[in-house]
């Protein structure tokens, strides 16, 4: 069995393996090629337990014999919710060596997201922590048993009935005649990834062996990645740019070593890198801005660290010229999407580069298209939107026509949405966003799926979502509501959208009431005039 998804025309595909691109091989090579040269080396180290090459490998064989024994196979998915944990990897690669597709979701992720994923894949196994708040008891997973007819595995983390536990379930192989083991085709799916669109149901990327290991090698490449790299992973490790750009897939490509980190937080991260010698980290803007203001006091502690990505929202370039001053290591911007496309300026570009743009492209198959509304190409230096198609850019939505129709073109470049200047050496630099989307840190925040959550309270008549600017996170999002009932406050409508079960991060930062939404000419909210109005409404507190 085979996961459907759109694959790349075969003009493309031929290209893509006649030039190297794509070899064919699945991602679990990235483990197998250290088992004999380094099997002893560290791969991952968590808290106080450290996991060498050969140790992942064998517990994440473990669990995908486990899974084999129990009928899980290609064409199964997973639903995965894991923290920074060395769990999360040993669990990725027992899924790849087994052939279950998974959806790994961020940890910040509640109800409303997981079952809105589930409903898409219709899981066969679920991953989860009981420390999370959805699986401190079963009664989430018996909702989940109850959308769709097949059995759904679950396995937790931090569990101890036998049956469900995730650790006993690593620690052994099952009893009796082992199973054959293989994962999908490299053509075929091998995970999804997690948009960051503007509309209201997460959309799933399919990501292909071929597609993501390609994007992993060369990455690896050009970020410079030696056996001698210790990366240090802050960020949600689910997230696409810790996870393979060049993120832990690409540390292991290289033979290095994943320090896994609960969070950004300056001082925890510090205290890691001194401690094991990280020489790289990635973080996204609001989080350096936070490693800025403590680094003075504590400058000795990150004398190891030697290049530090910046990614997942626009860099300021004032904050970009204090990363060399401030931390005493090099800055690599970073500018990608789960979606494919990933940009990096050089290890080797003029600082002027690296200050002022966010890289240029992995490949040089990778094809760019800035072009204005009417889609007419704009000149290098002017602002447009940005198109692309590559060999690791997908080709459409997991089950998602209608909105696949609206983001490619028929030469099947997929628009992002991104709004972007490129230069005449083909590096970009990010000015904005065309789709209804806030970049909250780093997180995105769909408008319309947070607006339609607010429109089933009895009071609410309208409702708009909008980006207000904040100097620690770039943006925060400000809810404007039309309601009849004069009494309304914004605490109620924290506690409706809780109640449904919403990510914290997509709560509303503020609430705003109007007596109407402006239109446009269109008949459609006019966010452009909510944003300036707002813009001076809040500017006060906002700079206080």
């Amino acid at each position: 069995m085979t996961i459907d998804f759109h694959h790349w025309p075969a003009e493309l595909a031929g290209r893509y393996r006649a030039r190297g691109y794509w070899i064919d091989r699945p991602l679990t090579r990235i483990l197998e090629q250290h088992l004999e040269e380094q099997p002893s080396t560290p791969a991952v180290i968590c808290g106080e337990r450290t996991f060498s090459y050969e140790r992942l490998d064998r517990l994440s064989s473990n669990l995908a014999a486990r899974l084999a024994s129990k009928g899980l196979g290609p064409g199964d998915t997973a639903l995965v919710q894991l923290p920074n944990v060395a769990e999360f990897y040993i669990v990725f690669f027992a899924l790849l060596k087994v052939g279950v597709a998974p959806v790994n979701a961020l940890y910040s992720h509640r109800k409303h997201e997981m079952t809105a994923y589930a409903r898409q894949i219709k899981p066969r196994l679920l991953v989860a922590s009981r420390l999370h708040e959805l699986f401190k008891t079963d009664d989430f997973i018996k909702e989940l048993r109850t959308l769709h007819d097949d059995p759904l595995a679950v396995l937790l983390l931090g569990e101890d009935a036998p049956g469900s536990s995730l650790s006993q379930w690593l620690q052994s192989e099952p009893d009796g005649a082992q199973p054959d083991l293989g994962p999908t085709d490299p053509g075929e799916v091998a995970f999804f990834q997690l948009s960051g669109g503007s509309t209201g149901t997460p959309k799933l990327i399919p990501r292909t062996h071929n597609d993501y290991d390609y994007s992993v090698r060369a990455s690896a490449e050009i970020c410079g990645l030696t056996p001698q790299t210790r990366y240090l992973c802050a960020l949600p490790a689910a997230h696409n740019f810790p996870l393979s750009s060049p993120g832990a897939l690409g540390v292991f490509h290289a033979g290095g070593c994943v320090v896994l980190a609960p969070n950004p937080e300056p001082l925890t991260c510090f205290a890691l890198v001194r401690k094991h010698g990280v020489t790289m980290a990635g973080l996204v803007p609001s989080a350096v801005n936070l490693w800025l203001q403590a680094a003075p006091d504590h400058r000795t502690a990150l004398g190891s660290l030697d290049v530090l990505q910046v990614g997942g929202a626009h860099f300021p370039e004032s904050h970009a010229r204090l990363v060399p001053k401030v931390l005493g290591c090099r800055l690599q911007q970073v500018f990608g999407m789960a979606e494919g496309l990933v940009n990096y300026t050089r290890l080797d570009d003029p600082d002027e580069r690296v200050f002022t743009t966010q890289g240029r492209p992995i490949s040089p198959d990778d094809e760019i298209k800035v072009v204005d509304e009417d889609g007419r190409p704009v000149a290098d230096g002017e602002e447009g939107r940005l198109a692309t198609r590559g060999p690791y850019t997908f080709q459409g939505y997991y089950q998602s026509p209608d909105h696949n129709r609206e983001v490619f073109d028929d030469e099947g470049f997929y628009y992002s949405g991104d709004l972007v200047c490129r230069t005449d050496g083909g590096y970009l630099s990010v000015v904005g966003r065309v789709k209804d989307q806030i970049n909250r840190g780093g997180e995105k925040i769909a408008a319309e799926e947070v607006e339609s959550l607010l429109l089933l309270h009895p009071d609410v008549r309208e409702a708009a979502l909008v980006a207000i600017q904040d100097p620690a996170l770039g943006e925060k999002s400000c809810a404007v509501i039309v309601s009849d009932n004069s009494c309304i406050k914004p605490l109620s409508l924290r506690r409706h959208l809780m109640s449904l079960g919403i990510a914290d991060y997509k709560l509303p930062d503020r609430f705003s009431f109007a007596e109407a939404i402006p239109l446009t000419a269109f008949g459609k909210p006019d966010k452009k005039k909510l944003r300036a109005e707002l813009a001076q409404k809040f500017a006060p507190a906002l700079t206080a």
